[in-house]
């Protein structure tokens, strides 16, 4: 005797409604094309730091882990001399920001976009 096995196979066109879908795609970037009306200090923020702080950048999934609002524009507890600071000496992963690389007049513009004009 002949034993045959009949596995059920569905059609093509059948397919379960519940598989994964894979992760949502990255938000698109925040650069100066994106924001046109852009003051000096947001200016200086898309250029220095939205590569890491904003969405989709690097920096958010580190941040996340400690704050949470880890993208820096969505805060609201920033003052100007918390974010110079932060720059100049670096948090973490982050690593601190030269002179050379960004002048106290930009970093204080691109602070005080940061904390929305907040003095302690």
């Amino acid at each position: 005797m002949v034993l045959l096995a009949v596995a059920a196979c569905g059609r093509a066109s059948e397919t379960p409604t519940d598989a994964p879908k894979g992760p949502p795609p990255a938000p698109a970037p925040e650069t100066l094309s994106s924001r046109p009306h852009a003051g000096s200090g947001e200016k200086l923020y898309l250029e220095k730091c939205a590569m890491c702080h904003g969405p989709g950048g690097m920096g958010t999934g580190l941040l996340a882990r400690r704050a949470d609002q880890p993208l820096l524009e969505k805060r609201t507890d920033l003052t100007v001399d918390y974010v110079v600071q932060a720059a100049r000496i670096g948090i973490g992963n982050m690593p601190a920001i030269p002179r050379g690389e960004l002048s106290d007049a930009e970093l204080n513009l691109i602070a005080d976009h940061l904390s929305g004009g907040i003095k302690p």
